[in-house]
């Protein structure tokens, strides 16, 4: 069942995220289900972008836009009421990029995050970022999940 985003704004995803102030990428969620999730962003734009390099954001910064969604689908499904569990980025594979750069995309960050598979250990997600009708990136990510009563 597809649930539309529900007031998951910068507020809500700036409270479950690990990633706090501007390392906090998204704006919105847009859409979810308990398999794949859709998010927006604007902070590619941003002067102050924590992961610009110089004068430029690199398009392989969509990755950890990518993994900030998977982190909010794992908030989500942990619901109201429960935490979500510790969860490291283990690697990123089949990473096509579409541009050089994202700061220079005009229009916001379109990120769609699928699960593909998981179980107490891992996760498998597959992903693509978009701007407008433009590809940006796609690929997968492997989520390792800390052990029950382990810290981040």
């Amino acid at each position: 069942m597809i649930r539309e985003g529900g007031g998951r704004d910068r507020d809500w995803l700036l409270a479950r995220l690990p990633q706090k102030g501007a390392m906090n990428l998204l704006e919105r969620i847009e859409r979810w289900s308990d398999e794949e999730i859709a998010c927006t962003a604007r902070s590619h734009v941003a002067p102050g972008h924590p992961l610009r390099c110089g004068d430029l954001l690199p398009s392989c910064a969509a990755i950890e836009y990518a993994a900030q969604a998977v982190a909010a689908h794992g908030a989500l499904l942990a619901g109201d009421d429960g935490t979500a569990g510790a969860g490291f980025l283990a690697s990123a594979r089949a990473v096509d990029l579409h541009v050089a750069r994202l700061d220079d995309l005009a229009g916001p960050l379109a990120i769609h995050a699928r699960r593909l598979s998981g179980d107490a250990s891992g996760l498998l997600y597959e992903f693509r970022v978009a701007c407008g009708s433009a590809r940006v990136a796609s690929g997968r990510l492997a989520i390792a999940l800390a052990a029950a009563g382990a810290s981040a």
